[in-house]
């Protein structure tokens, strides 16, 4: 029966290269799922994390550190800062760390190393260190070995020296590294936005590290007592000169400030504005006003010069007189008469037409009005063309006084900028030549006790544990790093993953039906343990005995409440439910790659067939690479080839099992025969199996993997449909999908998928919550127990 006949709700659908697309949604069950797979890789790798930490605290020496707390308080200074010239706010950022920075200057180390002879200390100068620090070190050393770097061109120059000279050179040089090792080493911090300043130092030796923490303190306060008195001597002597100086030159400006106003006549009113100044902003003030009227005639002789230019026609229209000019009350009269008049001559001539006599008499009246408004506009325009002219004579004249007004003020003004000069110079002088005398005074009180900036709070005192390292921190990182690439490693597993783990990947990344897991059978196989993959090598094929070959084909006749003969029997449901109504079914057994156990699959399967009664033929189509042959421990001369060959029917080349009257056709193994594709593709192979589907029920065909050979696609004409057998964990997705696509009409007639060789310990951790996978303990009442069926297989 063709597939292509199927009910299209029974046919499974085609692979899909986009099933799959959901897989790239990582949620939250299936990141716990991932979590869950990797617990033993995150969790060795925390445990390797945790020992190199135990390993750093027991190889590193501690260390301790001693802290004094330093106060900037600028009300002990407050004096210094009033009369000094270098005073410096310290209300600022910049300050504070400018503060830092003198802490960590080389001039303080410099003083704390002279005072401590730190250079001659061999616990400062080379303190025990961490292996690996050493380790760090020797890899350094070993570098500068391979390649020098040519820093050591002076040790030459020093050799040549004499010893004293050599000596003083050699003190100097231990004395600068000390002054370098201890500038870098030391810690100034500011404690969060106070003005207080933690000083700080970590050493292996605590005693060592308190003694450098106070020097230190005590070293900075001393600097800020010496710059405050220098600063104030300096100021001191800096300002007695400069009183002299300052009280002559406040006598001199202000003499000549009187000379100058008396050689300028400089007077000046009540205000102490001069006079030329006020008369004229008084000239200014008349001028803006007669400008203003000037632009006001102006605009009316304007307004009504082009009344009249437009003529005596326009004129009643042009007319707009305001009621506050003269005349306009005799043109508004005007014009009441002459829009009676038109009124009058419009009604006429609507009645009576424009030649009746009334007409035009109003027209001549009409015509008299206008002539009239004409004139009176023209007297208007010659009126204010006088009073315009007027204007403009009275502006002319102010302007002119204004301009012999701002000539004299000018020149007073000139004067008037020197003399401010001169005034302004005068107070200045004599403004500072108080304020200096006043801060010598106070200079020179303050001498005799300079006050610093600083004041130390807190102490240095002695440290009664270490520091660093600090062993619930290197131990907590250490776990957390451990962690962390535990994750890394766990990741690249699940990135790594490729093969088929679930029921839910089969259904989802190729579209076939999922039937069911078939569980690994007499423990787990070394990668070259593969009996049903028809493999030659010697290893292989000594690894299992031949009666532990026969056990695996044998499963579902001896273990018949196993799950492994539970998911054949789904496989027999699921193929009967779609060749409903069909007689014979011929059933092929096809994997992708060998070794997947498609032959352990087709021999259990028709085993099972033939063990429910009925009548079952199994037939080995590997011709290349026998491998059902081997396992089921068939030693025939004749098989399948020379049945079909030969035009044999099955009774010739069959077998049949006693126990289960199981029908088997082998094939034997012919050396090297390359065209078993146009063997299972000919009419002689299609007449064998229309022979034997006279006979029986199911007809099983273990077919070669489809990677390698092309013998499942020239059997797929005379097959109503295939199992599909993929190995649990080793079979690519990707593979199985390319192969399904490249081949449509195989993938079409695939009635469902099983995976072979699951390990039901580890599938749990591939299952989602919920997932059948999570449950498959609660089963185990149905199934017979594992060690039940480990023991017969190997029975």
């Amino acid at each position: 029966m063709n597939y292509a006949n199927f009910p299209l709700d029974k046919r499974m659908p085609l692979p899909n290269s986009d099933a799959g697309s959901g897989e790239d949604f990582i949620d939250i069950e299936r990141l716990l799922g991932m979590a869950a797979r990797q617990a033993k890789v995150v969790a060795v790798c925390a445990i390797i994390g945790l020992f190199l930490g135990v390993l750093y605290l027991q190889t590193t020496p501690p260390k301790y550190t001693s802290v004094s707390s330093v106060l900037i308080d600028e009300g002990l200074n407050k004096i210094v800062d009033d009369i000094s010239a270098a005073s410096v706010s310290m209300q600022t950022d910049s300050a504070i760390l400018s503060q830092i920075e003198i802490l960590t200057s080389t001039r303080l180390a410099s003083v704390v190393v002279d005072k401590l002879k730190l250079d001659q200390n061999s616990d400062f100068m080379n303190p025990p260190t961490s292996a690996l620090s050493k380790g760090m070190g020797f890899v350094r050393g070993l570098i500068q070995y391979v390649h020098p770097s040519g820093s050591d061109t002076g040790v030459a120059d020093i050799t040549k020296v004499d010893a004293a000279t050599r000596d003083a050179m050699i003190a100097t040089a231990r004395r600068d590294y000390a002054i370098l090792k201890l500038q870098s080493e030391v810690r100034a911090l500011r404690i969060g936005r106070s003005y207080v300043i933690a000083l700080g130092y970590q050493a292996t030796d605590p005693a060592l590290a308190t003694a450098i923490t106070k020097a230190y303190a005590e070293a900075y306060l001393a600097d800020q007592l010496d710059a405050s008195f220098d600063a104030t001597e300096r100021a001191a002597v800096w300002l007695q000169g400069r009183l002299t100086e300052l009280r002559e030159s406040s006598q001199q400006a202000s003499l000549a400030v009187e000379k100058f106003r008396a050689e300028h006549g400089l007077a000046a009113n009540s205000d102490g504005q001069l006079m030329s100044d006020k008369q004229l902003s008084d000239l200014n003030a008349q001028l803006i006003v007669a400008q203003a009227d000037t632009a006001r005639a102006s605009a009316r002789y304007q307004q009504y010069k082009s009344i009249i230019e437009s003529g005596s026609d326009n004129a009643f229209n042009d007319a707009a007189i305001s009621a506050d000019q003269p005349g306009s009350s005799v043109i508004a009269t005007l014009k009441t008469r002459y829009l009676a008049v038109a009124k009058r001559q419009q009604d006429v001539e609507a009645n009576f037409g424009p030649e009746h006599p009334q007409a035009v008499a109003l027209a001549k009246e009409k015509a008299d009005i206008s002539k009239q408004i004409f004139g009176e506009l023209k007297q208007l325009t010659e009126n204010y063309r006088n009073e315009y002219e007027v204007a403009l004579a009275r502006e002319t004249a102010l302007r002119a006084n204004v301009a012999s007004a701002a000539g004299k003020s000018s020149i007073d003004n000139q004067s008037q900028v020197q003399l401010r000069d001169l005034d302004q110079k005068a107070t200045a002088l004599t403004t500072l030549y108080q304020t200096f005398l006043g801060r010598y005074e106070e200079a020179a009180q303050q001498q005799s006790f300079p006050v610093g900036k600083i004041r130390i709070i807190s102490d240095a005192s002695k440290p009664q544990s270490p520091t660093t390292p600090r062993t619930t921190v290197v131990l907590g990182l250490s776990l957390l790093l451990g962690l962390l690439l535990g994750a890394g490693f766990g990741g690249l597993n699940e990135f790594n993953e490729r093969f088929f783990r679930t029921g839910e990947e089969v259904r989802d990344r190729v579209g076939l039906k999922f039937l069911g897991y078939l569980p690994m059978i007499g423990g787990k196989l070394s990668k070259d343990e593969k009996p049903d993959n028809g493999q030659v090598d010697a290893k292989a094929a000594k690894s299992l005995s031949a009666a532990e070959k026969r056990a695996r084909m044998r499963v579902s006749i001896d273990s018949p409440a196993s799950m492994f003969s539970e998911t054949l029997r789904s496989a027999k449901i699921a193929f009967d439910v779609v060749m409903e109504g069909q007689g014979c079914r011929v059933i092929g057994v096809i994997s992708v790659l060998p070794g997947e156990g498609k032959s352990t699959v087709a021999a259990n399967l028709a085993g099972l067939l033939a063990a429910n009664g009925a009548k079952t033929l199994l037939i080995d189509g590997d011709l290349r690479n026998p491998g059902l042959s081997r396992g089921l421990g068939m030693e025939a001369e004749q098989g399948l080839m020379e049945a079909v060959v030969g035009g044999q029917t099955w009774q010739s080349v069959g077998k049949i099992d006693r126990q289960t009257k199981l029908a088997i056709i082998p094939a034997v193994s012919r050396g090297h025969f390359s065209h078993t594709s146009e063997l299972l593709s000919s009419a002689g192979m299609r007449r064998f199996i229309e022979n034997a589907k006279e006979t029986f029920e199911y007809i099983v065909v273990d077919l070669p993997p489809l990677g390698p050979v092309v013998d499942a696609k020239a059997f797929a004409p005379l097959a109503d449909g295939f199992v599909l057998v993929t190995e649990w964990g080793r079979t690519p997705r990707a593979m199985v999908q390319s192969l399904l696509n490249a081949e449509p009409y195989i993938a079409n007639k695939i009635i469902g998928a099983v995976l072979n060789k699951v390990d039901l310990k580890k599938l749990a951790k591939y299952g989602s919550f919920g997932g059948s996978e999570k449950f498959f303990d609660r089963y185990s009442t149905y199934y017979l127990e594992k060690s039940e069926v480990r023991s017969k297989a190997n029975a």
